[in-house]
């Protein structure tokens, strides 16, 4: 029970700082893109911490198949370099019982992935893509940054406001220059007004309302321009948002598309299954191979064993497109590649139970 409780606690702790490592990596990745759409504009700044926390259960779902293989190859790693492993070994602690211990693990992060992807994920997914068509419907004045150049979100003009009231978001010195498809060939048209504000239409359009301006029009290349004042002066600056958007597969909960018989919708389902299922099957393969001789450091596998990972999930990926296209069939699916990975597993470990007997053997026959 000593050993067990060990060998459970150094894996633990190598799973979770490697954990927290690619999740920390990965997400501020994100935050530096989802802060670039903010800072152009695409976004607005308000929703910035909203996509990051939404991010991070979808995040979580894939690092952890790669965080408990990798920790189970370094924890291990440092076990026999330390020549650890070698004493539990002389103990009579077997790898078989090792491999058992881990695969008590698995089944525990298997569950939690399992609920993360198959219930946390989608929900998640759900309100980012809910996140995003707000963001979307209100990209008007929410993405309006002062003291920049932003085009409209129909680009069909370019504007500039000097300040924003936060009062009654009023906009004050705007500037504005309409496109050239916009006019006729040639022609500038320039718009500067004291104040503003944005106006939303009933039929989903933005316009954009400047009040006690002046607009200068003209030829380039010329110096004649036209100068007219005005009250007001309406632009739109987004076009009518489409009522029915076209939901993602990926969004939809796990429960609809159980029911749901179209190929993308098992691919889909196939893929949230695969996820938390492949965590036993690196476990097999992972504990084998994170035997290794003093002399080449822990790390001595690292590589055939990230190559291992990577063609496992390239083929779940590969899979997953496949079937989308309809080239194999539903019934096969992802489950062959485990099926694979299943074989491999069991064949290192059959490989270094035999040289474990052999050695064995040759030690006790000179003894």
């Amino acid at each position: 029970m000593l050993i067990f409780r060990y060998l459970l606690k150094e894996t633990l702790k190598s799973q979770l700082a490697i954990f927290l490592i690619l999740m920390a990596i990965f997400i501020t990745l994100r935050f530096v893109r989802v802060l670039g759409d903010a800072s152009d504009g695409d976004i607005p700044a308000g929703l910035v911490a909203g996509f990051l926390a939404l991010y991070t259960p979808i995040l979580a779902s894939l690092v952890m198949p790669i965080s408990a293989y990798l920790g189970i190859m370094l924890a291990h790693g440092r076990l026999y370099v330390d020549s650890e492993m070698t004493v539990m070994r002389a103990c009579g602690v077997s790898e078989w019982y090792v491999t058992r211990v881990m695969l008590f693990l698995s089944l525990i992060i298997m569950l939690v992935t399992g609920f993360i992807t198959l219930y946390l994920a989608p929900t998640a997914a759900q309100s980012e893509f809910e996140l995003k068509e707000k963001a979307r419907s209100e990209a008007g004045f929410s993405a309006i940054i002062p003291g920049r150049f932003q085009q409209t979100g129909n680009e069909k003009a370019v504007i500039f406001v000097h300040d924003i009231d936060k009062k009654d978001d009023s906009l004050k010195r705007v500037f504005l220059s309409q496109h050239q498809s916009e006019t006729a060939a040639g022609k500038v048209r320039v718009v500067y007004a004291d104040a503003g504000r944005i106006s939303n239409e009933r039929d989903g359009t933005r316009t954009l309302v400047l009040e006690d301006g002046v607009q200068y029009e003209g030829e380039q290349r010329k110096h004649s321009y036209r100068k007219v004042a005005f009250d007001e002066y309406h632009i739109q600056i987004a076009d009518e948002v489409q009522e029915e958007t076209r939901v993602k597969i990926s969004v939809l909960p796990t429960q609809e598309l159980w029911g749901m018989e179209s190929l993308e919708a098992q691919a889909e389902l196939q893929w949230r299954l695969a996820i938390p299922l492949s965590i036993p099957f690196l476990i097999l393969i992972a504990v084998p191979l994170s035997s290794v001789d003093p002399r080449q450091g822990r790390f001595g596998k690292m590589f055939p064993a990230i190559l291992l990972y990577l063609g496992y999930f390239l083929l779940l990926l590969a899979s997953r497109r496949v079937l989308e296209d309809g080239r194999i069939p539903v019934q096969l699916g992802l489950w062959w590649v485990h099926a694979i990975m299943l074989i491999i597993g069991l064949g290192l470990l059959v490989r270094d139970r035999k040289t474990g007997a052999h050695i064995r053997a040759l030690i006790f026959r000179k003894g």
